[in-house]
């Protein structure tokens, strides 16, 4: 058995390359999990934004969501890259099939039904309320430089985004 088989037999990790840091590798496995995590739910938000700015009337609002849907996916190719130094082979690429991001927007698909940019607003905001949940924890789980300034930096936009989003919301109910 070479040593990369032994490494996935005992770390249990699918696609890891050979270690490139000193984190033992459960340390770097749960690291590698957070950062694939964030990347599921980066999807969720560009698939999100993507399918809000098609559907809203506003064409302020339109850009705004297209703004957003792509910074989610600069934001997702970093991680990426940042999980390929972590010794990640094959990073996360989708969006997820179950959990809370996904309960988050699935919302979303009635409201852009409606057409209503009030309900819109209203669930993309319910959606950025788990982003920023998403990577408050992830903060939390002993990230080391660079990943730690990375995902710190990505929270403050996030976190902004969902300030204005739920500006926008606030201000859409009052009219």
């Amino acid at each position: 058995m070479n040593a990369l088989a032994t490494r996935e037999k005992f770390s249990g990790t699918r696609n890891a390359l050979p270690m490139r840091n000193n984190f033992t590798m459960a340390q770097q496995k749960e690291i590698i999990s957070t950062v694939n995590s964030l990347i599921e739910t980066l999807k969720d938000g560009e698939k999100g934004f993507k399918e809000a700015a098609e559907a809203v009337k506003d064409p302020q609002l339109k850009s705004l969501f297209q703004q957003y849907s792509q910074q989610r996916s600069r934001f997702a190719n970093e991680l990426q890259t940042q999980a390929r130094s972590l010794g990640e082979s094959d990073p996360e690429k989708t969006s997820s099939a179950a959990g809370a991001m996904h309960r988050a927007w699935i919302n979303l698909k009635s409201a852009v039904t409606s057409g209503d940019d009030k309900a819109i607003l209203s669930e993309c905001e319910r959606g950025e309320d788990s982003a920023v949940h998403e990577f408050e924890e992830a903060m939390q789980d002993g990230l080391t430089s660079p990943l730690r300034d990375i995902v710190s930096r990505q929270y403050s936009e996030i976190k902004s985004a969902h300030d204005r989003i739920k500006h926008l919301r606030d201000a859409a109910k009052k009219s």
